[in-house]
């Protein structure tokens, strides 16, 4: 496999409903698609970083910059055997993890059209469906949130998430709790908490909840394994576990019962598939978080989510959730029994519809060889 063509280009969208969480609110995203040309083929990676360093210390800003003079300079006109020497090849770049992986999941996706096959298959999947669930945001409301929830229900999310930070927790968990006793529930926190409020934290062990996500800060292990030992309740792990020796160092701990893997925060699909093997080599369960993705990083979702240890519903939702309309065709969709089926065409199985991202584009840089 050898990239000839490197293509940037920074889009707007606008969301359906804004989307809040423990650190601020948006109401259109903006993001880096990266194209890659070799050989006859092109593949298509998104860059999930956002424009605030609040999730992550990376930005669109910073991954533009990190991919245009020390990515492109090290991936172009080289040869690779397979997509999984890139991650190695970029080792001299120390993190930028949300840079590395929008370039290696756009060369995954070329190699999988250049044999033509399905880039779930290419990854060693082997679902031929995947169990969905829905991430709901902060609401205005309890009625707002009470709505959403039964939206979702309605139309077939096999796991319910809600966005919590103090002061929208326990509160809006009783309402929901009451009026659904027995919906897979899980919450995310995204750093919200501290340890000094342990005994607050315990009170969401009564909601019978199927995890609670990143309640601690977001570069911690150990401080994750204290609270974990006083809880019945699972923690998960998302923001702590940026490769898989962190992984490891989780389960060995004991900081977490379940981990949440982006690939876009590990860095690719190579480290992620590392680190559901660790995961897996130690029976806990992953899933696939989402980053408010469009289309072109939902579908890479989908194919990483065909792996064995996929054991939960992942936030891998229908596009109409987020946008009016989508950059793929077709458009990721959940069935009423909150499935989604994976597509069997090369690649991703979705095609780009490039005039679309044309038209929503920013700005745009191509380099080549």
């Amino acid at each position: 496999m050898k990239i000839e063509r490197l293509e940037l280009r920074l889009l707007k969208l606008p969301l359906v409903h804004f989307f809040e969480t423990s650190f601020g609110r948006i109401d259109e995203k903006h993001f880096i698609i990266v194209r890659v040309d070799g050989e006859g083929a092109t593949g298509f990676g998104e860059c999930v970083a956002e424009q605030d360093p609040y999730y992550s210390a990376e930005t669109n800003e910073t991954c533009w910059h990190i991919i245009a003079d020390f990515i492109a300079p090290r991936v172009l006109g080289a040869t690779f055997g397979h997509p999984r020497e890139l991650f190695p090849a970029l080792k001299a770049i120390r993190g930028h993890n949300m840079a590395k992986a929008a370039v290696e999941m756009a060369a995954w996706d070329l190699y999988a059209k250049q044999r033509g096959e399905p880039l779930g298959r290419v990854l060693g999947g082997t679902r031929d469906r995947i169990a969905s669930g829905v991430s709901i945001g902060i609401q205005r409301s309890l009625d707002d949130l009470a709505a959403t929830v039964e939206r979702e229900l309605a139309a077939g999310y096999r796991r319910i998430k809600i966005k919590v930070k103090p002061g929208w927790d326990v509160n809006i968990l009783e309402k929901v709790r009451a009026r659904w006793s027995d919906i897979t529930l899980s919450v995310d926190a995204n750093s919200a908490y501290t340890l000094d409020e342990f005994e607050h934290l315990r009170k969401f062990d009564q909601f019978n909840l199927l995890m609670i996500e990143q309640p601690l800060w977001n570069d911690d292990i150990y401080y994750h394994a204290r609270l974990q030992k006083e809880l019945r309740t699972a923690i998960c792990l998302d923001e702590s576990i940026e490769q898989a020796r962190d992984a490891a160092c989780a389960v060995e701990t004991g900081a977490c019962r379940v981990i949440n893997i982006k690939v876009g925060r590990v860095g690719g699909f190579t480290e992620a598939k590392k680190v559901h093997d660790v995961c897996q080599a130690n029976n806990v369960p992953v899933w696939c978080g989402g980053m408010l993705e469009s289309g072109i990083g939902r579908m890479h979702n989908v194919a990483v989510s065909t792996l064995d240890n996929f054991r939960l519903p992942g936030d891998v939702s229908a596009s109409r959730r987020y946008w009016k309309e989508d950059i793929i065709e077709p458009e990721v969709e959940v069935s009423r029994e909150g499935l989604i089926t994976i597509r069997d065409e090369p690649g991703t199985g979705y095609r780009v519809r490039e005039d679309l991202i044309e038209k929503l584009t920013v700005k745009k840089e191509t380099i080549q060889t």
